[in-house]
Formats: structure tokens, sequence, C-alpha cells
């Protein structure tokens, strides 16, 4: 029961962020903010965050161990992979970053709905992830749900955009999407990979180490493209106000950093595919969102999708309370057999 609720909890984490993280950057577009690099960074820059609760985890040690309690959990070799997977987390936070500055949210969501499908593809490839008749119809629900959205998209490209900006914009967010579905199996492989029981601080530590890389990469862009010097120029022209720029840049950073807590707590938890079924289901609630926050026009498209990301999540998680029983069942079986064929040997040993 408590894996479910902390699993529970990290799934609200995850569709916070899931579905705040993409309005906010496109916030930041819609009112003049131009640079790709910065709400790239912003996506990462919020790990410190996560000293918070593990500080709060370390005093509790500390409590009950004492002084000898352990600071650090994380392993070296979970650190060098850890850095590694930032690497990946940040080149696809700027190849992402392309969809809300170069593309409609039609386009760029249909795009972003192919993470299911090369979630799924390198979860049996990387951590040889079963696929079951209800998680495949999933996949295939949820993909066909964001692909709707695209029927509205005809002669899509926005006014004044260049057709090389436009297929730019395509090309990066559909990379952005492979490098996504890649990036989930490679954290489920960190936790399988590791040599001892791995908790939930070592969740939080390995998440920290991920955040600090892909912001480092981010940082070396941001300076190599001179974009600290634009950010009091883009401030000083902002639509809707300098200091609003900076909380528009402050809540991103916060909202982003709950997508990535969230999604290493529902691998832990659950798979990498299921933090990919989360991802595709809360591309149409991000539209809804979006249709509220930005005005934007809700067509019957919309709807169908919303409907198959729903048909298609409770397809999930019906397979998953199947395989459950399943499960239960051939593990009664074989505790009776093995009772039974205690019995028997008890009764020979008795006759005997």
């Amino acid at each position: 029961m408590k894996k479910l609720i902390l699993l529970i909890f990290n799934i609200i984490l995850l569709s916070i962020g899931n579905c705040g993280g993409p309005l906010i950057s496109r916030l930041y577009f819609i009112h003049g903010g131009q640079r790709i690099w910065i709400p790239s960074m912003l996506q990462t820059v919020g790990c410190p965050i996560i000293l918070i609760p593990l500080a709060l985890a370390y005093f509790q040690r500390r409590k009950i161990e004492g002084p000898e309690a352990k600071i650090v959990f994380i392993t070296r070799q979970e650190f060098i992979a850890s850095a590694g997977v930032g690497i990946i987390v940040g080149l696809d936070g700027y190849l992402n970053s392309w969809g809300p500055a170069k593309l409609p949210v039609s386009t760029s969501t249909l795009i972003n709905a192919t993470q299911l499908a090369f979630t799924a593809l390198f979860a049996v490839l990387i951590v040889k992830q079963k696929l079951t008749a209800y998680s495949m119809n999933s996949v295939v629900l949820l993909i066909a749900g964001a692909a709707t959205l695209a029927l509205r998209a005809n002669g899509d490209r926005p006014a004044g955009e260049s057709s090389k900006d436009y297929m730019l914009g395509f090309v990066m967010t559909f990379i952005g999407a492979v490098f996504y579905g890649l990036m989930l199996p490679l954290i489920e492989l960190i936790y399988m990979k590791a040599k001892r029981a791995v908790t939930y601080t070592t969740v939080l530590e390995i998440q920290m180490i991920i955040g600090i890389s892909a912001s480092v990469f981010c940082t070396v862009g941001m300076i190599i493209n001179k974009d600290f010097q634009a950010i009091p120029r883009e401030a000083s022209h902002y639509r809707i106000g300098e200091s609003n720029y900076y909380m528009v840049l402050v809540w991103c950073a916060i909202i982003w950093q709950f997508a990535l807590l969230g999604l290493v707590g529902v691998i832990f938890y659950s798979s990498s595919l299921l933090s990919g079924i989360i991802g595709a289901f809360l591309l149409p609630v991000t539209e809804v969102l979006a249709v509220i926050l930005f005005h934007e026009k809700f067509q019957a498209e919309k709807g169908v999708a919303i409907f198959l990301a729903l048909w298609g999540f409770v397809s999930y998680f019906y397979g998953e309370y199947e395989q459950g029983k399943k499960e239960k069942k051939m593990k009664l079986k074989k505790n009776e057999s093995q009772i039974s064929q205690q019995l028997e040997m008890d009764q020979t040993a008795h006759v005997v």
C-alpha cells in the first residue's frame, strides 16, 4: 500500500510538471521570448530543490543512527551513469524547446506523441520490458489520440515564419522525442544495475546528478550563444513586463523540476513504460489547459484525442490489474504445490 501511495504521489508530480512545463515555456515565447537555450536550461536548473528532502532524510537518519549516518548513498558507477543521462536530458530539453518556439501546438503535440513508441522500443531493447496485449493497445491508442490533433494542421506554418525555421523546428522536436524515449529506460537501467537495494533517497541523489549535469550542458550552450547577456534586453522588452519576465523564468524552473522528480519516482516505483504512458496521456490534457489559459480553439479533434488517451490509460492499468491477478494465482498455485510436495515427503518419511 505504501508503494502505491508513493507511486500516486509521483504521478501527481509528473502530471503537474508535464502539463505545466510546456505551458509556461509557451508563455515565455508567446510574450516575446526568443532564446532556445534559456527555457532548455530552466527545465533542470531547479534541481537544488531536491536538497530539501535530502537534508530532511539525512537528519532523520542521524537521529536514528547517530554520527555514523551516511550522508550520500549514490555510488561512483551510478554517479557516472547519472551524469551521462543528464547530458542526454539537457540535449533533449534543448531539442524539445524548438516545439513551443517554432511549431503550432497541433504539430508539436503530434511529434511528441511518438515519445511513447520510442519509450516502448527502447524499454524492450534496454531493460527487457515485456509488452502485454493491453500495454501494446495502450501505446497504439495514445499515439492515435495525439495524432488526431494534427488533423487540423492544414497549412499550419505560423504567419511570418520561414519554411527553413519551420522544418528545423519539426526535425529538432522529432529528434527530441527519440532522445526522450531513450532517456526513460536508461534511468530504469541505472536502478537495475545497482548492486544493492535502491532507496528513494538514492533516487533523489541520482536525479540531483542528472539535473546538475543537464544544467551544466545547457549553461555551456547559453554561454556560447551569449544568452546571459541577452536576458536583460529580453526582460526590458517583454510584453507583460520585466518583473513578469523573471517570474516566468522562476516558475518555469520550479514546475519543470516537478516533472523530473515525478519522472524518476514513477520509473522507480513502476517502470519507464508507465512514465511514457502517463506522458502521452497528458498531451491532450495539456491541449485543454492551453484552450483555457491561452484561449486556443477547441476543435472536435481534441475531444477525440482526449477520449482515446483516456481509453489507452485505462487499458494500461486494466492490463496491469489482470497481470497482477495472474501472477498472484500462479504464486498461490506454486505455494500449494510446494506444500503438497512437503506433505507427501513427510508422509513418506513417517511410513519409513
